[in-house]
């Protein structure tokens, strides 16, 4: 024995110093089995004290989150491939919950929700861990919405006023342009103070390049950052990204700033989680969908909120896609959805094949915020637009069968013609606050009234410059005042007669 002592207290003597200081204590580890696992989700026994929400480590390192806890078992859905694992396999209960890192640090970048890069650079310096689901500001800590979120798309501008803190919901059928407005948007924050996060949810890998790379030719990717969850991720990971994309995006709200959240889209999300509930055996209700499926989306789109001055005054706007089928808005995803939000903005089919874009349908869209988020110049200019618009497409109905009309309602047509022609625009070319009010003003007091389709599309073309070139300062001002004296709408009708009258003039 006293030989074993000697070899003992030699063995230490020689021991690294960080061996000898390291403290000795006893601890509890949670550990559970593996009992079913497939297609993405998994039954485990043997963790009693799991919470719901809670962030679970499988062997092979693969994480997991709890979405239904009971007396025995838990179910969970795995964040990533998970191909090892197998029943038998040990889970252990980390006792904290799915984070992801916020900070500057990730703008700019392209990252899975659980904070990894996927844009081949180096993983981003998080400020901090924040947890992916947090609760909605109170109603004391909002204030009423009142700025203007400008998206540089005339017609929404216009006629359907965005606000910061607002939630406006696009939908409309596949490929009618909900995408490349809510690009758009994102674009025009180039010289703005909003900071925009977008969250792709199950879209293709070509999709999810060319969106990031429209955003780095014509806008400043440097402000954006992307959250994605391609068609080939699992549900799990695709269910996450747009409650991590909102954690991301309310760093910026809670310290002061603005952001926009753009979710594209929440139709696919809803189909991820059907997914999950499925393959968890949770009854199915109305199209298969789980009884919670409206709870998933609004304790998310809740979170989008003005705050008031006490708490920093910062706000996070939100645009979530939501794909209809054959222009079907009574769907349940669609009228769940409509019910949270704060507007809606309809792309029609029939008018994107007409060659109408944006091809939203003025009718069928609402923002409920109102005008009251509306900069001044353009609500001077913009007040009687959309009266004059719903007369016109409801007068050009009768024209197409060839019926006969008088002088009065032809120059009505017309007029309501080149509001048409003046609300088409082109993609990744959103408009100045500037340009948008001379094109409203030149329309609302007829200007273009006179001018055939070529001339129109031709001062639609060349309006910005012409008045960059002959009154730099009114452009200036109003884009910094956001006002429209009555001196400076004279100068500007001045420009607009001169530009029309060399319109007007032969080559």
């Amino acid at each position: 024995m006293d030989s074993l002592e000697n070899e003992l207290r030699d063995w230490l003597a020689q021991a690294p110093k960080s061996l000898q200081r390291m403290e000795r204590s006893a601890g509890i580890e949670h550990i559970g089995t593996v009992t079913r696992v497939g297609d993405a989700v998994a039954s485990i026994g043997g963790l009693p004290q799991t919470r719901l929400g809670e962030l679970l480590q499988f062997e092979d390192g693969t994480n997991g989150i709890a979405l239904s806890v009971d007396q025995t078992t838990v179910d969970c859905v795995v964040l990533g491939a998970g191909e090892q694992i197998a029943a038998g396999m040990h889970v252990r209960g980390t006792g904290g919950v799915a984070r992801v890192p916020v900070g500057e640090d990730l703008l700019g970048r392209v990252i899975d929700p659980l904070g990894r890069p996927l844009d081949g650079g180096a993983a981003p310096h998080a400020e901090r861990l924040e947890p992916v689901e947090r609760p909605a500001p109170g109603i004391l800590d909002r204030e009423m919405i009142t700025e203007p979120l400008m998206t540089g798309i005339t017609v929404v501008d216009a006629m359907i006023p965005l606000g910061r803190g607002q939630r406006a919901l696009l939908l409309g059928d596949r490929k009618t342009g909900k995408t490349a407005l809510a690009v758009d948007a994102v674009i025009n924050q180039r010289s703005s103070d909003v900071f925009c996060v977008y969250a792709l949810i199950g879209q293709k890998t070509s999709t999810i390049q060319q969106i990031i790379d429209a955003v780095r030719r014509h806008g400043a990717i440097e402000r954006c950052v992307f959250v994605v969850g391609e068609a080939s991720a699992t549900a799990g990971t695709q269910w996450l990204v747009p409650y991590a994309a909102c954690t991301i995006a309310e760093y910026f709200r809670d310290r002061g700033q603005h952001a926009l959240l753009v979710l594209d889209d929440l139709t696919k999300h809803a189909i991820a989680y059907r997914q999950i509930s499925l393959l968890l055996q949770r009854p199915p209700g109305r199209e298969a969908f789980p009884g919670d499926i409206f709870y998933i989306h609004s304790r998310l789109l809740e979170r989008s909120a003005k705050l008031s001055t006490a708490r920093g005054g910062g706000s996070l706007t939100a645009l979530p896609i939501i794909e209809t089928q054959a222009g079907n808005m009574s769907a349940y995803i669609p009228t769940n959805l409509i019910s949270i939000t704060d507007g809606q903005i309809y792309f029609e089919p029939k008018l994107f094949y007409e060659g109408q874009k944006p091809a939203i349908n003025v009718g069928f869209s609402v923002s409920r915020v109102g005008a009251k988020t509306q900069a001044p110049a353009i609500k001077a200019v913009s007040s009687s637009l959309k009266l004059d618009y719903a007369q016109f497409v409801e007068l050009e109905v009768f024209t197409r069968f060839g019926a006969m009309v008088d002088e009065r309602t032809r120059k009505r047509i017309e007029h309501g013609r080149r509001i048409r022609a003046m609300l088409t625009q082109s993609q990744f070319a959103p408009r100045t606050l500037a340009t948008q009010v001379a094109l409203l003003l030149a329309v609302k007091e007829g200007r273009l009234d006179d001018l055939d389709a070529t001339s129109v599309e031709r001062f639609k073309s060349g309006l910005q410059d012409r008045l960059q070139t002959i009154c730099p300062d009114l452009m200036a001002r109003l884009e910094r005042d956001r006002t429209l004296p009555e001196t400076d709408q004279a100068a500007l009708l001045k420009t607009i007669d001169q530009f029309t009258t060399d319109l007007d003039e032969p080559a």
